[in-house]
């Protein structure tokens, strides 16, 4: 199996490669995911559907670009595309520290996964809590990023929680008291996928039972997530943030940003999504299409059309100002226009985000109250059988 060892703390990431060619693009997952969770955008970049379990030489490739676009890529040229578990999850190591899992150390994960890999450079997509991490290596090493592609995008802190109604009450508790693979799977696709898209019928079945059958057969055979990598993992998301020079520094390093978001996530809030677009402007494009959290799985012609206006935009050497502005027409989705923040806010507005900073404390306090009340009963009732 391909690990990547970092030398430096004994940490093992376990990667796959699919695909083969000069255009390189790594893959980083979000919270309690796993590699495979990139399964459609996979198969829509590379064409292929089962990894290159080989161990091949590290090549290096300069640009992490090939020369030709869209269906040339994959015919000739081609995209190859990495992978991985991040630390705390999956097949690679579980660290037992929480302070050992913060976005920094995680992107450092994946750089030295680019180093292993012989990558001089790539397309970074991260998805959800690998977005956060995409940002970091970003920030950290421009000069390997060959375009940034983050979904269903949000900051740290108090906006990585979801907003709190009856809904979101009834499956944070049921997720914190799941304790099989069916029980979990349940609550799983009730955050990942609109109800629409669930209730839709494949056949003589809805996609709700076709996905859950796959989701309790994953959980199963990766097995339920230690309370140890949550836990780390949970911490990355609460203690991530973006420094104004590390914004600045993602702006003005050359590469193109893509944001793509559902618009009916109940887990990363699009209200944040938008505001990071804002903040990076000009290099950043909003892409916001009907889903939820895995908008990757319910919508992936377009998220996967989305990616590769992304590579090609990279390879052409489109200007920012051009890229932030494409058409809705050339993509046939929804491309917000996003102007950039102002400098300066009157003091209404000062007011207004005092109060939204207050409210997001309080928020955090009552879920953090909620989490560790639900643990507690759940230890309680494991002592006392």
């Amino acid at each position: 199996m391909p690990y990547c060892d970092q030398s430096s703390n004994g940490i093992r990431i376990f990667y796959r490669r699919c695909g083969h060619g000069s255009t390189k693009v790594l893959l980083i997952i979000g919270l309690a995911g796993t590699h495979d969770s990139w399964g459609p955008q996979i198969k829509g970049l590379t064409g292929a559907v089962e990894p290159n379990d080989e161990e091949e030489a590290p090549t290096e490739t300069v640009g992490g670009e090939s020369n030709t676009l869209g269906e040339e890529v994959r015919e000739g040229d081609g995209i190859e595309v990495c992978c991985f578990d991040n630390r705390g999850v999956g097949r690679s190591s579980v660290p037992t520290e929480k302070s050992d899992y913060t976005t920094t150390i995680m992107a450092e994960d994946a750089l030295a996964l680019l180093d292993h890999l012989g990558w001089k450079n790539a397309h970074v997509f991260g998805h959800s809590m690998g977005a956060m991490i995409a940002c970091k290596l970003a920030a950290m090493a421009p000069d390997r990023i060959c375009s940034l592609a983050l979904l269903n995008v949000t900051g740290g802190g108090f906006e990585c929680f979801p907003k709190i109604d009856l809904q979101m009450l009834s499956l944070a508790f049921r997720f914190l008291r799941a304790k099989t693979p069916e029980q979990r799977a349940m609550v799983d696709l009730e955050t990942h996928y609109t109800k629409e898209y669930l209730d839709e019928c494949v056949g003589s079945c809805t996609r709700r039972d076709i996905l859950y059958q796959d989701y309790v057969k994953a959980i199963s055979s990766s097995g339920m997530q230690s309370n140890y990598g949550f836990e780390g993992q949970l911490n990355a998301c609460w203690t991530h943030n973006m420094t104004s020079k590390e914004l600045e520094t993602i702006r003005s390093s050359g590469f193109l940003v893509t944001i793509i978001h559902g618009r009916d996530d109940i887990i990363a809030q699009l209200d944040h999504a938008r505001r990071l677009a804002k903040k990076l402007q000009p290099v950043a494009r909003m892409v916001e299409l009907h889903g939820a959290h895995l908008v990757s799985h319910e919508r992936p012609e377009e998220v996967n059309l989305a990616l590769m206006e992304l590579i090609k935009a990279s390879k052409s050497k489109l200007e920012p100002e051009e890229w932030s502005h494409l058409a809705e027409s050339e993509s046939g989705c929804l491309v917000l226009k996003i102007q950039p923040p102002l400098n300066n806010r009157n003091k209404d507005g000062a007011n207004s985000l005092i109060m939204y900073k207050l409210l997001g404390k309080l928020h955090l306090s009552f879920l953090y109250f909620f989490g560790a009340f639900s643990r507690d009963m759940n230890t309680s009732e494991i002592l006392s059988k």
